[in-house]
């Protein structure tokens, strides 16, 4: 928290489906207030290939290694959801100018029984671990895959031969707890031409977060969401090292659900808010869900930053007490879609329980 402001950031730029063949790349935006190149985006990566679809990205090391010395972030990791492979830029040379460093290519990855690659995560033991959505072959299997985290080549699976989940998308690890949660998105082969309702029926969609644990490496519990569950996707412990709790946001039906350890040591979860879809014309549906694209909560006690993309909001949850209650602010920051939200002013949607419960 008492670090120095971050002066550039970058982003990911995806070509894959606009029509324009081109290769992704890696946005390097100045966000200095005091330079004159203040939001303007300074350089720009190509990437070696078309259609790899740039999607998270992570760092080599971070806080996991705290107190390494030996330990330098100057790489970020990209995986590819299409294309299965994973770049490593060059960050710390020319921090204005990144570079490719290495490719690691979908053959490579392949040899773990994974592909579709997405959250990309350091681990304290130097290593780099990322989660797949599916196999080789495009079926949904929720495994993750360690890069060595100096020469970035693929060393073997994280999970134990057998464990993988049906689906996967997001992780997020707590070790205080030996624990780490993973989500699920859908079927690579079903989802990467676009969504279709129908294909929730079919079962190409997840609705259950999957408990590991962090030291077997083991899946050890499964929760269901339910259908107001559908499609988790981000998950976030929140960043108090000793937390055993936390938030997923599940995509289909704008909910955020709370995870939470319980005394006798298994998880639970409870659904906390509920954004209502709108009705529409001229869309998919004849309603809109919200569908939450990301979600990042700050340090502790901070605020919970939830994308409600299709409506092109920014929602901020401020936790003050995560135990007590939640207030919330949202920000409307796309003017084309203004006509399908009404006032969130007074919050209807978070939760029902605010007047004397737990949640407001």
């Amino acid at each position: 928290m008492k670090g120095p402001r971050e002066e550039l950031i970058y982003v990911p730029c995806i070509y894959r489906n606009t029509g324009i063949n081109q290769p992704d790349y890696l946005a390097t935006v100045d966000v200095n207030p005091k330079s004159a190149q203040y939001s303007q985006v300074i350089h720009r990566l190509p990437m070696p290939n078309v259609h790899d679809e740039l999607h998270h990205s992570g760092w080599n090391t971070c806080s996991s290694c705290f107190g390494d010395t030996s330990k330098v972030r100057n790489k970020l990791i990209l995986p590819c959801l299409i294309s299965s492979r994973v770049y490593v830029v060059d960050v710390g040379t020319d921090p204005r100018a990144p570079r490719l460093h290495k490719v690691v290519e979908a053959e490579d990855v392949k040899k773990c029984g994974l592909g579709n690659l997405h959250t990309s995560h350091c681990l304290a033991s130097g290593e780099i671990m990322i989660s797949s959505l599916g196999d080789p072959d495009g079926n949904g299997k929720g495994g993750f895959v360690l890069l060595d985290g100096e020469t970035f080549e693929v060393k073997k699976n994280w999970e134990v031969d057998g464990h993988a989940a049906p689906f996967g998308y997001d992780f997020w690890y707590q070790p205080r707890h030996n624990v780490m949660i993973s989500t699920e998105w859908g079927t690579p082969k079903v989802l990467r031409e676009g969504f279709k309702v129908e294909d929730v029926a079919a079962g190409h969609y997840g609705r259950q977060i999957h408990v590991w644990d962090w030291t077997e490496h083991t899946r050890i519990q499964t929760l269901d969401l339910g259908d107001d569950g559908q499609i988790p996707l981000e998950i976030r412990f929140l960043h108090n090292p000793d937390a055993e709790e936390g938030f997923v946001g599940c995509a289909l039906r704008s909910s955020v659900f709370r995870f939470y350890k319980e005394k006798d040591g298994k998880w639970a979860t409870e659904k906390v808010i509920q954004v209502p879809a709108k009705k529409v014309q001229g869309w998919a549906l004849a309603e809109m869900p919200g569908k939450w694209s990301c979600m990042v909560d700050l340090l502790w006690r901070g605020p919970l930053n939830l994308s409600n993309n299709l409506r092109g909001q920014s929602l901020l949850l401020f936790l003050l007490d995560v135990l007590s209650e939640i207030s919330a602010e949202s920000i409307l920051v796309s003017q084309d879609v203004l006509m399908l939200i009404s006032d969130y002013s007074s919050c209807p949607w978070i939760g029902e329980r605010g007047r004397g419960g737990k949640w407001r």
